[in-house]
């Protein structure tokens, strides 16, 4: 009996949970494809006829949503490839060298991560105004990338060391290059690991707003900057404002669930012990 209630009362707090959470998002999704008259329609209405008209000028040429839409990609994409080609180097360097200061090395890394963005953005400004990097792609990419190498160096690290250091050396009596041990027997099993970290870079620079606002040009802004451009002193446009939030977490939200049992795996392997 005692078991039941716990149970009962376990489910309700999850249901609650869930409600609070997902509401705001379903309700999100729902404007999106809802005249502006039926947004604040009262009572409101959960069925009705789709409206997807705010999504085709968006996508027209008026609109230049791709435009943003393709900058977000490139960056978010681009950055998150970089992060984990460094950051699986160096996190398996990290794992298997003998440094004489190995965890205050370590933990110099990923305080570069601890650090503020707004504490950050004013010294990348000054070496970018420098560089000729202001209103770039190139400077956008750079900036994404100083936040997420860290973060990817550190979680790869971790990853490696759950990796047994006997089956490299097993292989390296066999006759494989130090290279080709960390190709076949290291990385395998800590892919579930890589995924996870570039899951969580991508959703970083996907979702980033302060350093593109800051970074980026009128050819290189993404969709979080074109989300704010929607809020103006006539107003806010409803509409748009929806379906670009909509936009924004669609991405995410399908990544998250194609790799979910390798997120779980890789969240799970000892990084956030």
């Amino acid at each position: 009996m005692k078991k039941t209630i716990k149970n009962t009362i376990l489910y309700s707090i999850i249901t609650i949970a869930l409600i609070w959470a997902l509401l705001p998002i379903v309700w999100m999704v729902l404007s999106s494809v809802k005249t502006e008259a039926g947004m604040f329609s009262m009572p409101p209405k959960f069925f009705f006829k789709p409206n997807f008209e705010t999504f085709k000028f968006m996508f027209s040429e008026n609109g230049h949503f791709f435009d943003f839409l393709s900058n977000s990609v490139i960056a978010a994409v681009l950055s998150t490839v970089i992060s984990l080609v460094l950051g699986t180097l160096g996190g398996f360097a990290l794992a298997r060298g003998n440094f004489k200061n190995e965890k205050g090395l370590s933990f110099w890394i990923i305080s570069t991560r601890m650090a503020p963005i707004p504490a950050v953005i004013l010294p990348l400004y000054l070496m970018f105004s420098k560089l000729g990097l202001i209103g770039t792609m190139p400077g956008l990419l750079f900036a994404y990338t100083t936040f997420n190498l860290p973060f990817a160096l550190w979680m790869m690290m971790v990853f490696f060391k759950e990796v047994p250091v006997a089956l490299e050396e097993a292989a390296m009596i066999d006759g494989c290059s130090r290279f080709q041990a960390f190709w076949r027997i290291a990385l395998p099993p800590a892919a579930p690991g890589l995924v996870a970290t570039g899951i969580l870079c991508l959703m970083f620079s996907w979702n980033d707003f302060m350093f593109a606002s800051v970074f980026s040009g009128h050819d290189t802004q993404t969709v979080p900057v074109a989300a704010s451009l929607l809020i103006t002193q006539n107003g806010i446009a409803w509409g748009q404002a929806m379906a670009t939030g909509t936009v924004i977490i669609t991405p995410m939200v399908i990544a998250g669930l194609a790799v979910r049992k390798y997120l779980v795996q890789g969240l799970s392997m000892g990084a956030v012990k």
